[in-house]
């Protein structure tokens, strides 16, 4: 059966008042605990958890804002399950952030482990980075005219394994998996192969120094008996389904070939390859390694307190920068978030990505990768084009051209400059041009024309001026995984881990927020006796001041040691 309370229908009194000394009650208010309790928590997607219970039937849920809300704090302070559950069960700040009455609370590591489950299957976390971003960003009235776009890497809770040793814990998995199934069908295999297996996983090779000559005869070894157990076992019913022959199949394809029936290493696989058996979705990245990444994208306005993250679009760590723009425009797009001016490094920075961003009204400011030219030099960017008809009008010194034809097919334009000009040209050293039979002549595309006006205006002032901000995502990447442990999470698998990533994402947005003046402003406004929330708003004024009578009233009544006795409903008795 489905519990909720709306955690915008306030108490007339708040519990943690009495409970909290003033400072305390004031500091957790403008802590980020204050701007969950009034601000997020409401947010959270319970409708979409509820529809996995019965409306009626059946023992009560746990009051379900606190349990979505439980698992977003969870994620964002790096808690494993029993971390959160005593949190839950014995933080009164906690108590305070999910709405709950201050008293016994009861927690399993089972219960949450079950809802966190539920997250993963309806990606929940994605709506929660939605939800909350947008209310952040309207709360700060932060101008998302402007944002940086960068990518951090993520590891995974695996170990991180070399050829060998992911081919030989390959095999000691799959070998594992017949031993307990099929025991005869285990007995059959060479002694060898299985005395070669048996160590633990950590001390598996462990007499075998990296490096070396016998460290190669050890991989070629390895992959000799993959090849043995695949042929073994493909036409065993029994053992063949199972996802350890699967996985121990496609890590030998991946690093092994054959040719001519000899099993050969392959000398490059490439990064879109399994690491880990224990985590086949993490790729490999050859200048940060195994695991995973993320695409960030942050506001970067001068006029913003704070900074916060508009967009977060995880991947494996073998995806490539240069195509995240066009998505990473998309998502901010449907979020109504995309910025007039975008800044990104040279790996964002291609042609195509820049007309990517311009035909959604974005400006890409990024570095264009490959040399400058040189000082006093001439490029294609120098010469006078028709952009209707693609064709050279003048060149540099302002001679207008032989001919200049446009080449729908190639893309490319045909310029032939006569030699009467060129030959008598002062400019003529710095020039492009090349001699040819009839004059001279040069040839370019519309986007080696727009390459070199970039590389132009990147020495320009106002191009580093505007472009020094990209820097400050180097900090938010920086924060981000101190803050919230996000450099190596507690989950593998590709579903546990971008859930993991989106939800830190927003809690860092929480972090950041609650750092500023207009964040405390809403809380306060939207403490019990504020007149906000579900209390019409007609009646706050009288709610106030029938509050603060009662109040008075108490403070009497204590003074002057007056006890009144129960004696039935809605009934109190004065002792004379």
């Amino acid at each position: 059966m489905r519990y909720m309370n709306d955690p915008r229908q306030q108490k007339l009194f708040d519990p943690f008042e009495r409970m909290f000394s003033p400072l305390a009650y004031k500091t957790i208010q403008k802590g980020w605990q204050g701007l969950f309790r009034h601000a997020i928590l409401e947010l959270l997607p319970v409708e979409i958890l509820a529809e996995e219970f019965h409306p009626e039937a059946g023992r009560p849920t746990k009051e379900l804002y606190s349990m979505a809300g439980l698992l977003f704090i969870a994620e964002f302070h790096n808690w494993n399950t029993e971390q959160a559950a005593e949190a839950y069960m014995f933080n009164t700040d906690i108590w305070y952030a999910l709405n709950l009455n201050p008293g016994p609370q009861s927690m399993s590591t089972r219960t949450i482990e079950r809802y966190q489950k539920l997250f993963r299957e309806n990606d929940l976390a994605g709506v929660i980075m939605k939800d909350v971003t947008s209310r952040l960003v309207e709360l700060l009235e932060l101008n998302i005219t402007e944002q940086r776009l960068d990518s951090t890497h993520v590891f995974s809770n695996m170990a991180s394994f070399g050829r060998t040793s992911l081919m030989g814990v390959t095999i000691k998995r799959f070998l594992t998996q017949v031993k307990r199934h099929d025991a005869k069908a285990y007995a059959t295999l060479p002694e060898e192969l299985r005395i070669r297996y048996q160590p633990s996983q950590n001390r598996l090779f462990a007499d075998t120094a990296r490096g070396g000559e016998n460290r190669k005869l050890l991989r070629q070894q390895v992959a000799e008996d993959m090849y043995t157990l695949v042929k073994r076992f493909i036409d065993d019913e029994g053992i063949n389904h199972r996802s350890s022959f699967r996985m121990l199949c496609t890590v030998f394809e991946q690093q092994c070939e054959i040719t001519e029936e000899k099993v050969e290493i392959r000398k490059e696989t490439g990064g879109s390859v399994i690491q880990n058996p224990s985590d086949p979705d993490a790729t490999f990245d050859g200048h940060k390694g195994q695991g995973y990444q993320v695409q960030i994208a942050e506001t970067c306005a001068d006029g913003n307190e704070v900074q916060l993250i508009t967009c977060a679009i995880p991947q494996t760590a073998s995806d490539s920068d240069a195509q995240a723009v066009e998505e990473v425009c998309e998502v901010l797009s449907e979020s109504g978030r995309l910025p007039k001016r975008m800044l990104a490094d040279t790996l964002y920075g291609g042609d195509e990505n820049v007309l990517t961003c311009s035909e959604n009204g974005v400006e890409l400011v990024s570095p264009v990768s490959g040399k400058a030219p040189l000082p006093g030099k001439l490029t294609i960017g120098d010469f006078t084009v028709d952009k209707a008809t693609e064709t050279v009008t003048a060149c540099p010194a302002g001679y207008t051209p032989a001919e200049s034809v446009y080449n729908p097919d190639t893309g490319k334009t045909r310029t032939v400059m006569s030699s009467e000009y060129c030959n008598a040209c002062n400019r003529r050293k710095e020039c492009p041009v090349k001699r040819a039979r009839r004059g001279y002549r040069i040839e370019h595309t519309a986007k080696q024309r727009r390459l070199d006006k970039r590389r132009r205006e990147e020495e320009t002032e106002e191009f580093r001026t505007v472009y020094s901000k990209r820097a400050g995502i180097e900090s938010t990447n920086s924060g981000i995984k101190r803050r919230t442990g996000m450099s190596r999470v507690r989950v593998r698998g590709e579903a546990s881990v971008y859930n993991a990533i989106i939800l830190r994402m927003a809690g860092w947005n929480i972090f950041q927020a609650a750092r500023t003046e207009k964040a405390r402003d809403y809380v306060r406004a939207h403490m019990p006796g504020s007149g906000e929330g579900l209390i019409p708003a007609g009646c706050a004024a009288y709610l106030r001041a029938f509050s603060a009578q009662i109040r008075q009233n108490c403070v009497f009544l204590l003074r002057h040691e007056i006890v009144f006795s129960w004696i039935g409903p809605g009934r109190l008795r004065c002792p004379a």
